[in-house]
């Protein structure tokens, strides 16, 4: 019976050592890995300002949506939503629904407002009053400046 391993000669002993020696080692692997994990690093580093702005600019746009809700709902009943009704009033006959701002919580409804008759306020990244970056506060007051002489 002949051996099921055959000794490779010739020509094709040199193509199968030179496969063996065409493969990359451990070494030049993690390296590529490495630069490659640095890479992103930067990328992320350099584009996480963008994060905050666009949630900072989709609560200033849901604010201006539920102040003019707001608005729509003192036309219709000639008066503001109290503190007790809050935005839940303006669903679903003045807005469609109501979201939770970009950091995950509710909008805040204050009437009277400290600057108008009402406030609609975001606390950002923190959720607490006052901050600055991406823990700034965002008000109606902020996103529509005319409101606050009303």
């Amino acid at each position: 019976m002949r051996s099921s391993k055959a000794k490779v000669t010739g020509p094709r002993r040199r193509s199968v050592a030179r496969a063996a020696a065409a493969g990359f080692s451990l070494i030049e692997v993690m390296i590529a890995v490495v630069i490659i994990g640095l890479m992103a690093g930067m990328v992320v580093y350099a584009t996480a300002h963008y994060l905050d702005r666009a949630k900072k600019q989709r609560a200033r746009a849901d604010i201006a949506t539920y102040a003019g809700g707001v608005d729509a709902f003192y036309l219709d009943k000639g008066r503001y939503p109290d503190n007790q009704e809050g935005l839940k009033a303006l669903v679903p006959q003045f807005v469609k629904s109501l979201q939770n701002d970009p950091w995950g919580r509710a909008y805040q409804y204050v009437h009277p407002g400290k600057r108008g008759p009402f406030d609609i306020i975001s606390y950002g990244a923190d959720g607490r009053e006052g901050g600055s970056g991406a823990d700034t506060d965002i008000t109606n007051a902020d996103v529509e400046p005319a409101r606050a002489g009303k």
